[in-house]
């Protein structure tokens, strides 16, 4: 069975000139991508009717947004295998664990409670607000500094590109059904769970210091932020005092987002 992987891993290592940041490259599937999400997200939003009906496997939105994340998950498990065995011949990378701000929608939309009475509601609504406001901001912040989706590979950095387009259209989806909520008290309640995220990336940071550079959420508490504008300021004032104010800045980014697509409203 790995064997077999490992040849798919082979067959589909199709090496291409990495692509430059705002070239055309970047900015064409940038456009395309982040337009279709929108249409994608408007025509399979469901009518308020259609988004209290429940079946055994949960109402229509929750199926999407599993689905989304079943979609996510076995893209990363691509990912991951194509790093450890053709990029680093055997070797894994701590650097690229699956845990950074932007990993996280396809964890919550795994384990999204049903919505049949049998989760709790409260965790339900965290989980989409945080992927209907983190998850948004991620995808969009992810396309604007794309550096970090480019490589030498055309599998590897379409798999960036359309993980983020993925985002765009999870968070998209959860405003336009009203999963994720518009009110100020659902984004003050999906505080916690980001807390709870930012614990777990500073944990996975420090025990895997002697594997590797681990760097979830960029805030690894060794070394300055690794984020543009962030790490001169870390440079400044030590990196425990940049990569709080990098973590204050995305929560005031997701909360400009929440505050945005609660103006829009309807319009979506």
């Amino acid at each position: 069975m790995e064997s077999l992987f490992v040849s798919l891993l082979a067959g589909t290592a199709w090496p291409m000139e990495t692509p430059r940041p705002y070239g055309f490259f970047h900015l064409a599937l940038a456009g395309l991508g982040i337009l279709l999400a929108i249409l994608l997200a408007r025509i399979l939003c469901p009518s308020p009717r259609g988004a209290l009906r429940i079946s055994r496997f949960g109402s229509r939105p929750l199926r999407v947004l599993r689905i989304c994340g079943l979609i996510l998950a076995l893209s990363e498990i691509y990912k991951q295998g194509f790093l450890y065995y053709i990029v680093n011949h055997g070797h894994y990378d701590w650097w690229y664990f699956p845990f950074q701000l932007c990993s996280v929608p396809m964890y919550l939309a795994l384990l999204l409670p049903p919505e049949d009475g049998r989760g709790p509601a409260f965790v339900r609504q965290s989980f989409c607000t945080f992927i209907q406001d983190y998850g948004l901001l991620g995808g969009i912040m992810a396309l604007a500094e794309p550096s970090g989706l480019m490589h030498p590979y055309w599998t590897l950095t379409l798999h960036g590109f359309f993980w983020h387009f993925i985002l765009i259209f999870m968070g998209l989806y959860c405003s336009m059904s009203g999963l994720g909520g518009r009110s100020r008290e659902r984004f003050l309640k999906s505080l916690p769970l980001f807390f709870l995220c930012c614990a777990i990336a500073t944990a996975i940071n420090i025990f895997s210091r002697p594997y590797g550079n681990a760097d979830m959420f960029y805030i690894n508490p060794y070394y300055p932020n690794g984020q543009i504008v962030f790490r001169q300021i870390s440079l400044a004032i030590g990196s425990l005092g940049g990569n709080l104010l990098y973590l204050l800045s995305v929560i005031l980014g997701a909360a400009a987002v929440h505050w945005i697509l609660g103006r829009l409203g309807r319009r979506l």
